[in-house]
C-alpha cells in the first residue's frame, strides 16, 4: 500500500543525487500501486530503465496503465531536445513511428520494459494517447503523473523529463504529493487529476490527438508472447545489475534491493509460473466464491419469466452481484456477455465499473458527462458486432447514466443495433423507479433490448399508478408480483443485513417557528378535505404551502441541540466518531413524500439553504471533537470513491450528507446513523436505513437516531384533522424503522404523548 508499505522523504521531493532519489521513487510507486497515470514528453531509452524497477510487479498485481506521450520526434524537435536537455548528445528519443529503427538499437533492458508494455496491452489494461502541440511547435513537454492503490493516491509533478540526465542529473527533481497529507496536497493531487483527464478524455485544446491503435498492435506484434513468470525472471536481474551502480545513493540502493525481494517472493508462487492461471484472471466467475442461495434463487426465477423481472431486494442484500449473476450465466451458456447499464449517479458508473471488473468482463464503456470518448468506444464494439461472424461474439459492458441515456443522439447511439444483437444484450436498470421519469417513459417504446432486469428496494413511485403499471410491464412483472422479493426482514433473519437499534427523538419548534408553521397550515386547511383526507385540485397553490411547512420542519433549531447530545453521548461513549453517517435536512427542497408528487417546483429565494444547514450540522461535530475527521459528501463533492475508501477504513470518521447517499451508493462499515431530514418517503428512507445495515467482520450492530418533528395544533382548531393525516403519513418512517428494530417496544416510548394526543398508532 503506497500510504502503509512506502517510507516517504519529510519534504515529499526527490532529487537526483540525493538521498531521495527519482528512480527510488518510481521503483516504490511500481511495487505498491495498481494504477499508474502518466503524462510525459517523450520517450528516450535511458527514460524507461527507471520504469523497469517494479514494472512486472506491477503486471503481477493487476495493475492499470494509462499513458499520455507526445507523437514521433521530427528532427527539430531531436535538436532540439539534445541542445535544451542533454547537454552533450546522450538522449536517445524514440521515434513512435519507427519502431522497427527502434527494436535494432534497444538494450535488453529496453526490450524488458516493451515487453512488460506487451503483457499489458494483450491482457486490455494499457490504454495511450498520443498528441501533438495543436501549434505544430516543440513539444508536449508535461512531466506529471499519478500512483493509485485503489485507496491513496501519490500525485507527482516536477523538472524530471524521464530523460537519462534530468533522471540522474543532480539539478533535477521530482515533487509527490500524497491524498493523506491534508487538504492542500489532496488539492494538489485533484489538480494533476482534472488535467491528466481533460487530456486523456480528449478536452485538451492544445493539443492534437493522433491515432494510438496502429502503435498498440505494432508492440504487441513485436514484443508480445512473453509469460508473466518470465517477466519477473528478467526483472529480478535487471534490478540486481542496477544495485551495483556506484552511483546511486545506499537508500536507493536498498529500495531496488526490496524491490528484487519482492520479486523473487512472485516468482515463488505457482501462478506465476503458469500463464494459464494468469489468463484465468481474465474469464469471468462470480466474484465471491458463489452466489448467495436467494441470488440463484432471482437467476432461476428471471430465466422462468422469459429472461426478463423485476427484482425487489432490500438495499444491501447485493442486488448489483444479483443482475451480474444473470449476465455470467448468459456468458457461461453462450460464450458472450453483453449488457447496457442504467444508473442515476456519476458514483454509480464508477461502482458498477468496478463490480463488473471484479466478474471479470471486459471491454467496459462509460456513457456519462465525466466520460468524453465514449463514443469511439462504442463505435469500436459496432464494429466488432459487424465482424462477428470471422472474429467471433464480441463481449463488453456499457454503462450509462439515466440522464445520458435520455438525451436523443445518445438514445439513439445506444439503441441502434442489429435486430439479432438486441436479442443478445441484457438491459440492466439500476434503483428501477427512475425509468418512470418522464424523459425515460417517453422512449420506452423505443427500447427493443429484449432481455431485461429492473432493480430497486422500493420499485414503486408514489402517486403515479399508471407509470408504475407501465414499469412493471416492461420488465415482465404484474400486479405488483415482483419477478423476485427479498425483503429487509428476511435479510435480517438470515444474517445478510446487521440487527439495529431504533431511537427517535421528538423535536418541538420554537415559538417564532410554531407561528410560521401556524400560518401555513391554516392556509393549507381551508384547501383540505376533511372526508378523504386529500387535498383539493388547486395544485400550485397547495405544493407551495406545503414546501413552505415542510421547510419550516426541515430547518427546526431545535434539531440542532437534540443533534448535538446525541453527538456528545456517542463520543463519550466511544471515544470517537467513527463509521458514523449524517443526513442532514436539504433546505431549498425537502426530500419528503411530496417530493415525487411536486418535483417540477421551483422554490425562489432559497438557493444555498442546504449548504448553511449542512455547515451547520457538519460544524457542531467539530465543536464536539475538534480531531475528528469530517467531510461533506454533497453533488459537488470530488473524488468520492477515495472519500468512501477513507470512511470505510476509519481514516475519515464522519460523512454527512443531504441526498447523495440515498441510491445505491455502497457505504461500507457504516455503523451510525442519524436522520436530521424529516423525510416521509418511503423510498428514501428505506434507502438510508439500507444503508446502516450492511454487515461487516468487526460490527456486530447497527444504532439509528431520528429527529422527528411533530406540531402539537389545538384539536378544536380548523387545521386539527388536516395536521393528523399529514402526520400519519410522516410518521410511516417511524413505523417502518421501528417495525424491524431489536427495541421495537422501547423506541416508541418518545413519541408516546404525540401519538395519544393525534390518537394514532404505530402499528
Amino acid at each position: 500500500m503506497l500510504k502503509s508499505n512506502v517510507i516517504w522523504p519529510p519534504s515529499r521531493r526527490f532529487r537526483s543525487g540525493s538521498e531521495w532519489e527519482p528512480l527510488a521513487f518510481f521503483s516504490e510507486g511500481l511495487c505498491h500501486a495498481t494504477r499508474l497515470d502518466l503524462k510525459l514528453g517523450f520517450f528516450s531509452s535511458e527514460a524507461i530503465r527507471v520504469l523497469n524497477n517494479g514494472m512486472a510487479v506491477f503486471l503481477y498485481h493487476m495493475g492499470r496503465m494509462r499513458l499520455i506521450v507526445n507523437e514521433a520526434l521530427s528532427s527539430e524537435d531531436l535538436n532540439a531536445i539534445v541542445t535544451g536537455e542533454s547537454s552533450g548528445g546522450r538522449l536517445t528519443p524514440f521515434d513512435l513511428n519507427d519502431l522497427n529503427t527502434v527494436a535494432q538499437t534497444l538494450s535488453v533492458r529496453d526490450r524488458h520494459f516493451f515487453e512488460c508494455m506487451a503483457w499489458l496491452i494483450r491482457m486490455e489494461r494499457l490504454e495511450i494517447k498520443i498528441v501533438r502541440p495543436r501549434c505544430g511547435i516543440g513539444i508536449a513537454h508535461s512531466k506529471t503523473g499519478i500512483f493509485s492503490d485503489g485507496i491513496n493516491r501519490v500525485a507527482f509533478d516536477g523538472s524530471c523529463n524521464f530523460s537519462g540526465l534530468a533522471l540522474l542529473a543532480n539539478n533535477e527533481s521530482i515533487s509527490a504529493f500524497c491524498d493523506w497529507d491534508g487538504a492542500r496536497d489532496e488539492a494538489r493531487v485533484a489538480d494533476i487529476e482534472t488535467d491528466f483527464e481533460r487530456t486523456f478524455s480528449g478536452m485538451d485544446e492544445n493539443v492534437t490527438y493522433l491515432p494510438a491503435n496502429s502503435l498498440t498492435d505494432e508492440i504487441k506484434e513485436a514484443y508480445g508472447g512473453k509469460e508473466l513468470s518470465t517477466l519477473l525472471k528478467d526483472e529480478q536481474q535487471l534490478i540486481a545489475d542496477v544495485s551495483v551502480n556506484g552511483t546511486l545513493h545506499p537508500r536507493t540502493i536498498n529500495i531496488l534491493k526490496r524491490a528484487a525481494q519482492a520479486v523473487r517472493e512472485l516468482i515463488r508462487k505457482p501462478e506465476a509460473h503458469d500463464e494459464k492461471a494468469v489468463q484465468s484472471v481474465k474469464e469471468p466467475a462470480f466474484p465471491y466464491g458463489s452466489p448467495r442461495p436467494y441470488q440463484e434463487l432471482a437467476f432461476e426465477a428471471w430465466k422462468k419469466n422469459g429472461q426478463r423481472g423485476l427484482f425487489a431486494m432490500a438495499t444491501g442484500t447485493g442486488k448489483t452481484l444479483t443482475a451480474l449473476n444473470c449476465l455470467l450465466q448468459i456468458y457461461r451458456k453462450s460464450g458472450y456477455y453483453k449488457a447496457l447499464v442504467l444508473v442515476p449517479t456519476l458514483t454509480l458508473v464508477n461502482q458498477w465499473e468496478d463490480a463488473c471488473e471484479k466478474f471479470g468482463f471486459r471491454q467496459i464503456i462509460k456513457v456519462c458527462s465525466a466520460s468524453q470518448n465514449w463514443r469511439e468506444d462504442l463505435n469500436r464494439v459496432k464494429t466488432q458486432e459487424s465482424l462477428r461472424s470471422s472474429a467471433g461474439e464480441p463481449s463488453y459492458v456499457i454503462i450509462a447514466t439515466y440522464a445520458s441515456f435520455s438525451r436523443e443522439a445518445t438514445f439513439s447511439a445506444l439503441t441502434d443495433f442489429s435486430r439479432q444483437t438486441l436479442r443478445q444484450i441484457l438491459l440492466i436498470a439500476d434503483e428501477a423507479h427512475n425509468m418512470g421519469s418522464p424523459t425515460i417513459m417517453a422512449r420506452l417504446d423505443g427500447i427493443k433490448i429484449l432481455r431485461r432486469i429492473g432493480l430497486s428496494a422500493t420499485p414503486e413511485r408514489r402517486f403515479d399508478e399508471h407509470v408504475n403499471d407501465r414499469i412493471m410491464e416492461f420488465f415482465g412483472a404484474s400486479a405488483y408480483t415482483y419477478t423476485f422479493e427479498f425483503s429487509m426482514r428476511e435479510a435480517i433473519n438470515s444474517g445478510y443485513l446487521c440487527r439495529y437499534y431504533y431511537y427517535p427523538h421528538l423535536v418541538r419548534l420554537s415559538e417564532d417557528e410554531m407561528e410560521s408553521y401556524k400560518d401555513v397550515s391554516l392556509k393549507l386547511a381551508k384547501l383540505y378535505n376533511n372526508d378523504d383526507e386529500s387535498f383539493q385540485a388547486r395544485d400550485e397553490i397547495v405544493k407551495t404551502l406545503l414546501l413552505r411547512r415542510k421547510r419550516i420542519i426541515h430547518k427546526a433549531r431545535r434539531k440542532e441541540e437534540a443533534f448535538r447530545q446525541i453527538i456528545e453521548a456517542r463520543y463519550r461513549e466511544r471515544g470517537n466518531l467513527k463509521y458514523t453517517l449524517v443526513y442532514v435536512p436539504e433546505g431549498a427542497r425537502p426530500d419528503d413524500d411530496e417530493a415525487d408528487r411536486y418535483d417540477t417546483l421551483e422554490t425562489r429565494n432559497t438557493e444555498g439553504e442546504g449548504d448553511q444547514l449542512i455547515d451547520r450540522y457538519t460544524q457542531i461535530i467539530q465543536t464536539v471533537s475538534p480531531v475528528t475527521t469530517v467531510k461533506k459528501f454533497v453533488s459537488g463533492t470530488g473524488d468520492r470513491d477515495r472519500l468512501l475508501a477513507a470512511f470505510a477504513s476509519g481514516e475519515l470518521e464522519v460523512l454527512t450528507s443531504m441526498k447523495c447517499l440515498d441510491e445505491g451508493v455502497d457505504v461500507p462499515r457504516s455503523e451510525l446513523a442519524i436522520f436530521c431530514a424529516s423525510t416521509g418517503n418511503p423510498r428514501q428512507f428505506i434507502q438510508r436505513r439500507g444503508r446502516i445495515l450492511r454487515t461487516h467482520p468487526d460490527k456486530r450492530e447497527a444504532i439509528i437516531h431520528d429527529l422527528v418533528v411533530a406540531p402539537e395544533i389545538d384539536f378544536r382548531a380548523a387545521n386539527y384533522k388536516m395536521e393528523r393525516g399529514l402526520l400519519s403519513s410522516e410518521l410511516m418512517r417511524v413505523r417502518h424503522f421501528a417495525s424491524l428494530a431489536e427495541n421495537a417496544a422501547d423506541s416508541l416510548r418518545e413519541l408516546e404523548g404525540v401519538l395519544n394526543y393525534y390518537k394514532l398508532s404505530i402499528f
